[in-house]
């Protein structure tokens, strides 16, 4: 049984006096900053010298200074810079500056999980995780409502860990709909299998598979476009709201025997075993290497395979049928 924490469970006094240090502020940023300025908090902004973001940061009455003098200045520093930039920012402009006894945070426990960051011992080590896009949490949260995150504490050097990761939690909205309590080890390998397997990896490449198998039986590329790609969003968002009951029963009984009876064909044992190997490949830190030396090699494969699939057919068809939406508010890159 999982542990989850509601508003009851947690004290913004517990922040009283301290300075929140976000780092980075972007997607995940600015959210929590704005969130935590409104919750009533005293929050920096830690930004590289010539950060486009800090003239936003600023309109938006936030106080910027350098990743450095956050960091000294801070009794709570929560990271939230993209992963793979993670390890160089923390040795060279935030470990050496961190104060015994402050809280070190992280959305994502990547970077700890796979030793790129291994914070001293004399300070707690922590974990935030909300469960959406920042300008998600930070919609929900002008509305009174807030996301559903995840705690995880990695080290607990003052014995006050907990509370201020409940406080951080309540000041950003999420105990306001609930947050599970978890470890950096099973957050980091559930996203990264979650992302892979289903959310991104999973997803793109079974609405590509059904577009090109229609395109190849010699089906228009739009009617493939809209049976595989568009009509996804109406089944999603079913699912969101009630689970696959919900979905079923809302969709044609045609629709639903279909779906139990051709899915297991589709997503066979097969799939399975592929989805085990993924899975042993970021437990046994392999995927986390090999993304790693991605980065210091400067991306020889990542950059191919991004244009490859910016480049691929459906996204050609999809831009054309999305431009006769405007509704929708289709955005390209």
């Amino acid at each position: 049984m999982v542990t989850i924490y509601y508003d009851k469970d947690a004290d913004l006094g517990n922040l009283a006096g301290k300075t929140i240090g976000i780092i980075g502020y972007g997607s995940q940023g600015h959210a929590h900053a704005l969130n935590l300025k409104d919750s009533g908090q005293q929050v920096m902004v830690g930004l590289y010298p010539g950060s486009k973001s800090r003239a936003v940061a600023q309109k938006a009455g936030l106080q910027v200074a350098d990743v450095p003098q956050v960091t000294r200045e801070s009794d709570v520093v929560m990271i939230l810079i993209p992963d793979h930039l993670q390890g160089q920012v923390y040795r060279e402009q935030i470990g050496p500056h961190l104060r015994p006894g402050s809280a070190l945070m992280f959305a994502h426990g990547f970077n700890v999980h796979y030793k790129e960051v291994t914070p001293p011992r004399d300070i707690d080590v922590l974990m935030v995780a909300p469960k959406a896009p920042g300008h998600r949490m930070r919609e929900l949260f002008t509305e009174g409502i807030g996301v559903p995150g995840l705690l995880a504490i990695h080290q607990d050097a003052t014995g006050n860990a907990k509370k201020i990761g409940l406080a951080y939690a309540m000041g950003v909205g999420c105990t306001r709909s609930g947050v599970i309590e978890t470890t950096f080890k099973d957050e980091t390998e559930t996203d990264l299998f979650g992302e892979q397997t289903v959310l991104c990896g999973g997803i793109t490449g079974l609405i590509k598979a059904g577009y090109e198998t229609l395109v190849e039986a010699g089906y228009p590329p739009e009617m493939a476009y809209f049976e595989c790609l568009h009509e996804m969003k109406l089944i999603v968002d079913l699912i969101y709201q009630g689970g696959f009951n919900y979905m079923r029963y809302s969709i044609s009984d045609t629709a639903e025997y279909g779906d139990l009876s051709r899915g297991p064909r589709v997503i066979d044992e097969h799939v399975r075993q592929n989805m085990r190997k993924i899975l042993k490949e970021i437990q046994d830190g392999s995927f986390a290497r090999e993304w790693i030396n991605e980065n210091h090699e400067g991306r020889p494969r990542f950059n191919p395979l991004r244009q490859a699939g910016r480049d691929a057919p459906i996204e050609k068809v999809g831009k054309e049928l999305r431009s006769m939406m405007p509704w929708m508010n289709p955005k390209e890159v």
